[in-house]
């Protein structure tokens, strides 16, 4: 079943990494992390993780137990294969829903999944076989994310600060100085990869949605950098106050949002 999500909500970073990074890891051979729908494992492999975990196939007091399991499996010697197939018509099949439509949902849903595989997920599972470099480049940007939220803040911070000044200076009738040649050709250059980065997103978001989605996509990343910066937030939060109070992390349950009957047959028209 395929339906349309609703035009705001459509994930650019989901298209890319399935249409990339997923490859890009099982080319790899790193282990891959699995979804909480639409993956199949093996009898005898479930076996042989619940036999590793008492019996216990999925583990309860995992915030991202998916992902987990994936990396499970491949600890356990298994494969695993990340399969991007088209129907004849030409659509990537898969399975879609709808993303948490409300500020404070997305950050919650974000927020569980950066503490589960972040934080607490390097706790939990550690770094893996010491010799797989491709499967500990992997994890290691799995786990970037509190990091990275750190310096786009700063970056948030400095654009807002640097259009106050340009104003403030507007206003004194002065003249804000020159950066110097360093600065100058720093800047020149994240621009530049700013430019590729977007133009990146907007060509996997075009292939699975077309070139109107691939225009909204640059202005829901923006959209995107708000909700992670106020999930790390919160995952800091969270993950710091259960080291020092010892309690378990909550599970954050995460309210999807279903298409009526009405909604589902009008996407199979569209």
């Amino acid at each position: 079943m395929i339906y349309r999500p609703h035009l705001y909500l459509v994930n650019g970073l989901v298209c890319e990494s399935h249409a990339k990074q997923m490859l890009v890891r099982q080319a790899m051979g790193a282990a891959m992390p699995l979804a909480g729908v639409g993956c199949a494992i093996g009898r005898e492999m479930i076996e042989r993780v619940a036999a590793a975990r008492g019996g216990l196939p999925f583990d309860p007091t995992s915030l991202v137990e998916d992902y987990e399991l994936g990396l499970a499996i491949s600890a356990a010697g298994g494969r695993a294969k990340f399969a991007r197939v088209r129907s004849q018509r030409g659509g990537v099949i898969a399975v879609r829903a709808f993303f948490p439509a409300t500020l404070d949902a997305a950050v919650r849903q974000k927020a569980r999944w950066m503490t589960g595989i972040a934080l607490a997920g390097w706790d939990r599972i550690g770094w893996g076989r010491w010799y797989d470099l491709g499967d500990h480049w992997m994890r290691m940007r799995d786990r970037r994310a509190p990091l990275a939220m750190l310096v786009l803040s700063a970056a948030y911070i400095a654009l807002i600060a640097w259009g106050l000044s340009l104003g403030v200076h507007a206003l004194a009738g002065t003249r804000p100085p020159s950066p110097g040649a360093l600065t100058q050709a720093m800047l020149t250059l994240t621009a530049l990869l700013l430019a590729w980065r977007i133009v990146v997103r907007m060509a996997f978001v075009a292939n699975a949605y077309g070139a109107v989605e691939a225009v909204l996509s640059v202005p829901r990343m923006v959209v995107g950098n708000i909700v992670a910066i106020l999930a790390a937030r919160r995952a800091l939060t969270r993950y710091v106050a259960s080291l020092n109070g010892g309690g378990a992390l909550r599970w954050d349950k995460t309210r999807h949002h279903f298409p009526d009957e009405k909604t589902i047959a009008t996407s199979r028209r569209a």
